[in-house]
């Protein structure tokens, strides 16, 4: 593939934190799954990963200068006073829902609460009680204007149909036309078996159908979903983890649609952006999150995690990433 997808111009690729590159700021922390959002006046990434390699994942956050543009580069990471990165909300107990298995993929928006009768912020992340493959059931956090708080009723969606195997995750939601909309994984890695699922609620906390989404076969991995002007984009990953070569289809797509849809017929022809090419420091991207310049329509980065091989022994000898793309459309 080359530079040009029709009317998209690939115009950069940047590594954001790799925990093996020390001029990336990560420390040594493995950070990936990025979300991210405007806050006020500044850019935030809403980050999942290991502060230390190991132990179950929990939420970390970066940040660009306050009233900075977006860019790929210059996010700093939010630290503790001893240094280590710091958890935006504290880490999971052990036999919670997400205790020892931890907190992943987290997903940011705004949206109105009927209940409260005010707009809330939220986190919503997939989290596992024993162990970090799953199974996973999805959550959140909300903003009180202090800090993060989890809601006594976590987690607020699980798996209910035969399709999703018991376990749900990879969340990505907009709040839309008065409804909390989300797109999810079903299935598990381990089992090469991923469905994509989607389902609306008006309060983000009591879900209605889970309707299939995309079959097994595509092996989407995840659909985020932004409003542009009178219309909506959204950018997907399609993964491959069987023991073989991955598929020309597998990396990061583009597509459009008129309506905020569940159907994935309404969203159109596809434009693949990126492909499983090993570039070093991830081979294969995955969870896309897509934001647009304020300062020029016509600019777009997509922020994404990745993950390359190493030579630790041990059942995992890979190393997790974040980076980003920029677009112009």
């Amino acid at each position: 593939m080359g530079d040009r997808t029709n009317t998209i111009r690939i115009q950069g690729e940047t590594k954001i934190f790799d925990p093996r590159d020390g001029s990336t700021g990560s420390g040594g922390a493995e950070l990936l799954d990025p979300s991210v959002v405007k806050r006020g006046d500044q850019w935030w990434m809403i980050l999942a990963g290991q502060a230390h390699g190991f132990g179950p994942p929990q939420i970390f956050s970066a940040s660009l200068p306050s009233s900075a543009g977006l860019a790929a580069s210059g996010w700093t990471l939010a630290r503790s006073e001893t240094g280590d990165v710091a958890p935006l909300v504290p880490e999971s107990r052990p036999g919670a829902w997400d205790g020892d298995g931890g907190r992943h993929c987290p997903s940011y928006l705004r949206g109105w609460d009927p209940r409260a009768g005010k707009w809330v912020e939220r986190i919503y992340y997939a989290g596992a009680r024993e162990f970090i493959w799953g199974p996973y059931t999805i959550g959140y956090v909300e903003w009180d204007g202090a800090r993060w708080v989890e809601p006594p009723d976590n987690p607020v969606f699980r798996a209910t149909e035969d399709w999703e195997r018991g376990s749900v995750y990879e969340p990505n939601l907009i709040y839309h036309d008065g409804k909390w909309k989300m797109w999810y994984v079903a299935g598990a890695n381990r089992d090469d078996y991923l469905v994509h699922g989607y389902a609306e609620s008006a309060d983000g906390r009591e879900w209605g159908p889970h309707t299939l989404f995309a079959p097994a076969e595509m092996k989407m991995f995840d659909f985020c979903v932004r409003a542009r002007g009178d219309a909506f984009v959204a950018v997907y990953s399609r993964v491959w983890v069987a023991q073989s070569d991955a598929s020309a289809e597998t990396g990061l797509w583009w597509c459009q649609s008129s309506q905020a849809s569940g159907v994935l017929a309404d969203w159109g022809e596809p434009i693949q952006l990126m492909t499983a090419e090993d570039r070093g420091w991830h081979k294969g991207p995955f969870k896309p999150s897509l934001a647009f310049d304020e300062g020029d329509e016509g600019r777009a980065f997509v922020f994404f995690g990745g993950a390359y091989r190493t030579s630790d022994p041990g059942p995992f000898p890979f190393a997790f990433t974040t980076g980003c793309v920029e677009l112009a459309l």
